[in-house]
C-alpha cells in the first residue's frame, strides 16, 4: 500500500485568561510542534510570538475576567499559522515603541518576525483573533573538513 503524507491537523485548545496562562500555551505549541516533521525549526520564533499574542489577549482584552483565550495552530503550506482568539471587542494597533519604553513591543516583535499576520472577527460576531504566519528557519547546513 503506498505510504500517503496528510496535513497536520489542527491544535486547538482553551485557556483561562490569565497571565500564568501564557507558560501553558508556549508548551501546548512545543507539543504540537514536536510531533511535526521538522517542527523544531519553527520553535524558537513561534514560541516568542504566541508569548506575545497571548499576552496581548489577556492584557488588552475587555472580555470578562471568565471567558477563555483560544489558541490554534496549525501548517499552511510551508509556515505554521498561529491565532490567538479573545472575546474582546478591541483591535490592536502597531506602534514603534520608543527605547525608554517598557512596555508596548509585543505587536512590534510579531510585525518584524512573522511572515505576515493580521486581526479579524471571530466567527460568530464575538471578539476577534490574531493570527500570524511564521516561516521555518533555514535546515541547518553540515560543513565537512
Amino acid at each position: 500500500m503506498p505510504k500517503t503524507h496528510s496535513r497536520p491537523r489542527a491544535f486547538v485548545a482553551h485557556l483561562d485568561s490569565r497571565a500564568e496562562s501564557t507558560p501553558l500555551a508556549r508548551y501546548l505549541l512545543r507539543a504540537y510542534l514536536s510531533g511535526l516533521p521538522s517542527g523544531e525549526r519553527y520553535s524558537d520564533t513561534a514560541e516568542l510570538l504566541l508569548g506575545e499574542l497571548f499576552a496581548n489577549a489577556v492584557q488588552h482584552s475587555d472580555a470578562p475576567d471568565d471567558r477563555h483565550v483560544e489558541v490554534r495552530f496549525t501548517l499552511v503550506d510551508s509556515c505554521l499559522r498561529l491565532e490567538v482568539h479573545d472575546a474582546g471587542s478591541g483591535r490592536p494597533v502597531l506602534h514603534a515603541p520608543a527605547p525608554e519604553d517598557e512596555h508596548g513591543r509585543g505587536l512590534f516583535l510579531v510585525n518584524e518576525l512573522a511572515e505576515r499576520w493580521g486581526c479579524a472577527e471571530r466567527p460568530g460576531g464575538i471578539g476577534k483573533y490574531i493570527w500570524a504566519l511564521v516561516a521555518p528557519a533555514p535546515a541547518p547546513t553540515l560543513v565537512t573538513a
